[in-house]
């Protein structure tokens, strides 16, 4: 299972702003409805995590009036040990 961070943005147009985030909180999705929000900020999208198998199904979380949208990023956290070995692999390479 991979790791991804979902990026939805939406209109700065407060009707747009609140029909979204709306959509994710009714959405019964837990991924959506725990989904982190910029608006306050002047920043109008949401973003969350989910750990699914591809991006594709990352991808079908995000509800479908916003999917043609949103930016699915897959993330990795590096230990040091991860590092150690990364670096060994690309010195083979």
């Amino acid at each position: 299972m991979a790791r991804y961070l979902i990026e939805v943005p939406h209109s700065e147009n407060k009707s747009d702003c609140l029909r979204a985030i709306e959509v994710f909180l009714t959405s019964g999705s837990h991924f959506l409805a725990n989904a982190d929000w910029g608006c306050d900020d002047g920043v109008h999208k949401a973003w969350f995590f989910a750990d699914v198998d591809n991006r594709e199904e990352a991808l079908q979380i995000v509800p479908p009036l916003y999917r043609h949208q949103a930016v699915i990023t897959r993330v990795t956290k590096y230990t040091r040990k991860k590092m150690e070995e990364s670096a060994v692999q690309y010195h083979k390479g």
